[in-house]
């Protein structure tokens, strides 16, 4: 029998566990803190930001899914056994909703919405407005994973001159120019009009855009940020902005959140704020995706998207 040791720190489980039923048979699926004991037998944990130690307690755990493409929620834990595979979503449905995230925060910023929602504001009609063509805006891609495949795959046919930077070479593809590793940094931020971040939360990633790299890109650049709040150094961010040397940033993700009530963010006129919905774990079509894993892992293969603790991702 599959046995699921489920953890959210929010309402919802019900609804879960029908889609796990759906997905997966016969399946055992326990919400904390009811795991039972480790004399139950073989589990697989599903969980978003556990409590510390809670894993490790149970010793049945052979791997555990994260209801996220991150996993910084799980290895901040110190507990948790350094052999113990970890899976990160990567269902369709995550980068379906990522695709869509970028798409429109991308076409907002190209299209200059920003100025003219705070134009109606004031009620004032534009009326010299022209927004640069598609083709000469350049949408540099800071992270080469499945959630930016599938963001490129929407922007393509805009028309967008698309670029990509990622820690280590990836293949090369038609219509995408290619950057790596810190040597490459520079010449991909010169070359960038709307950056979308997707990079993981890492040592590396830490503060990746502070006042140096921010300054790297064009005057008039835009950001977007839907990957990790740790990304961007935001007092360098802040300084940026309010100097015009960028031209605004839409903000998914947050070194704390829920972001503060008290935080500035609120009320900058060149932020946009989202709640971190940029992408969201769908019950449906993440049950099928871990029990696609599951079937790979009772075949004797790897499952997808196995998390390579070397590199953090």
């Amino acid at each position: 029998m599959t046995r699921i040791l489920f953890y959210l720190d929010e309402p919802g489980y019900e609804i879960w566990k029908e889609a796990f039923i759906d997905a997966i048979p016969g399946v055992d699926v326990r919400n904390y803190p009811h795991w039972g004991e480790p004399e139950d037998g073989p589990a697989y944990a599903f969980v978003w930001n556990p409590k510390p130690g809670i894993i490790a307690d149970q010793p049945n755990i052979t791997h555990v899914f994260s209801f996220g493409a991150g996993v910084d929620h799980i290895l901040r834990d110190p507990t948790i056994p350094e052999e113990l595979p970890v899976i990160r979503m990567s269902d369709d449905g995550l980068k379906d909703g990522m695709a869509e995230f970028v798409l429109m925060s991308v076409l907002m910023h190209h299209r200059g919405m920003h100025k003219l929602m705070a134009a109606q504001l004031q009620k004032q009609w534009i009326d010299t407005f022209y927004p640069t063509e598609a083709a000469d805006v350049r949408v540099g891609m800071l992270g080469y994973g499945a959630l930016a495949r599938a963001a490129i795959s929407r922007l393509l046919p805009i028309g967008y001159k698309i670029n990509a930077w990622s820690r280590t070479p990836k293949a090369t593809e038609n219509n995408v120019t290619h950057y790596a590793g810190r040597e490459d940094l520079a010449d991909f931020l010169n070359a960038t009009d709307i950056l979308v971040c997707l990079l993981p939360a890492t040592s590396e990633t830490n503060n990746l855009l502070d006042a140096d790299t921010l300054s790297l890109l064009p005057k008039g650049a835009a950001i977007i940020n839907a990957g990790r709040g740790n990304l961007i150094d935001i007092d360098a961010l802040v300084v940026q902005l309010d100097s015009d040397h960028l031209s605004g940033a839409t903000l998914d993700v947050f070194p704390t959140e829920p972001l503060p009530q008290g935080s500035l963010l609120w009320h900058h006129p060149k932020i946009t704020i989202t709640p971190h919905i940029a992408a969201i774990t769908r019950p449906k079509n993440a049950t099928r995706y871990v029990a696609h894993c599951i079937a790979q892992i009772e075949r004797g293969k790897q499952p997808d998207n196995l998390l390579d603790r070397s590199s953090g991702y």
